[in-house]
């Protein structure tokens, strides 16, 4: 194990430096070279203390040779931390209960049922890692479970309220942004890392970069094609940015530009429910499926690794409901 450690932590500071691709063929040639050497701490080393922080480190480092993004690397450091702070025991020593009543504690701080299930994950993640790297026989997380959620239709808008919404887009970027948003299905971290050269005219594609670091192919039907053009044919910036900022100097839009372009277009429109980016997801999602596109084809559209995530958006609500039975039961 010591050997593994050694390699990992070089590696924990070598990939500042490489790229992914490069700091995965610099470990295949560590592991390599070391396969015929025992390795043995120096005796004046200082012995770290053989908790949380420490196997912290090397899980981290672990998940960011795979390609995390830094933002999940972030979330997983701050998550596993905290449960470090409060779970002052040995790895080896933690059991089941000693999870169960720091889950609780941390319930109780009035966070939501999906917040708790993303702490739940991550020591999943976590401890299931120690397994697989024999720092602890069996993983405690195996007997935890996900907390139930209420099941929530993901609210979408009307075909009323979006022609009412495109009619409301008085700026050529405004209405760009829209068919964009609208046909892709991204999400806003997506849109927001695009540039100009991303788009495939010729195909109607965008090659966009998900969660993970996973890239898929997203479409853009006519009118997002023709307003996208529209918009970039009035620029006169150098930015490469996609969508930019409406004044000098022209920056690329943050994500808080974006959330309120959207909501106070959603204002305008008198639109009741809450506008923004991920809300035109959930209604390309639900359009795609009430039109009869398939859920392994939506699932593609949206980047969901997880079929049952693409699912909910299959569910019918309740004026489908009603269309149906006086259909078929008339």
């Amino acid at each position: 194990m010591l050997k593994e450690d050694v390699i990992i932590r070089i590696m924990g500071k070598a990939v500042e430096f490489l790229a992914h691709e490069d700091a995965v063929q610099v470990r295949n040639i560590l592991e390599e070279e070391l396969y015929n050497y025992d390795l043995q701490p120096a005796e004046n080393a200082i012995v770290p203390y053989e908790g949380i922080p420490e196997k912290l480190v090397l899980f981290i480092t672990t998940k960011k040779l795979e390609g995390l993004s830094s933002k999940t690397l972030k979330s997983y450091s701050l998550h596993l931390t905290r449960f470090s702070k409060n779970v002052q025991k040995r790895i080896e020593d933690i059991d089941v209960m000693d999870i169960r009543r720091y889950l609780a504690q941390y319930s109780q701080t009035g966070i939501k049922k999906s917040t708790l299930n993303t702490e739940i994950s991550i020591l999943r993640s976590f401890f299931n890692w120690l397994e697989a790297e024999d720092y602890i026989l069996k993983s405690p997380m195996r007997k935890v479970k996900p907390a139930k959620k209420a099941k929530r239709v993901r609210k979408a808008l009307s075909q009323e309220e979006m022609e009412i919404l495109r009619m409301t887009c008085k700026t050529k970027r405004d209405k760009a942004m829209m068919e964009f948003f609208y046909s892709t299905g991204c999400r806003l971290d997506e849109v927001y890392k695009l540039n100009k050269q991303d788009i495939d005219w010729n195909k109607g594609t965008v090659n966009v970069i998900g969660k993970g670091d996973k890239e898929r192919t997203v479409f853009l039907n006519a009118r997002a094609k023709v307003h996208l053009w529209s918009y970039l044919e009035t620029r006169a910036d150098k930015n490469e940015a996609l969508f930019v900022s409406a004044k000098k100097p022209f920056n690329r839009l943050g994500h808080r530009g974006y959330q309120k372009i959207f909501n106070e277009l959603g204002k305008m429109a008198g639109i009741t429910k809450s506008v923004h980016p991920h809300l035109l997801r959930h209604t390309t999602a639900t359009t795609a499926v009430n039109n009869g596109a398939s859920i392994q084809a939506v699932q593609k559209i949206l980047g969901h690794t997880d079929p049952a995530t693409t699912q909910i958006y299959a569910d019918l609500n309740n004026e489908e409901v009603q269309l149906n039975h006086k259909k078929f039961i008339a």
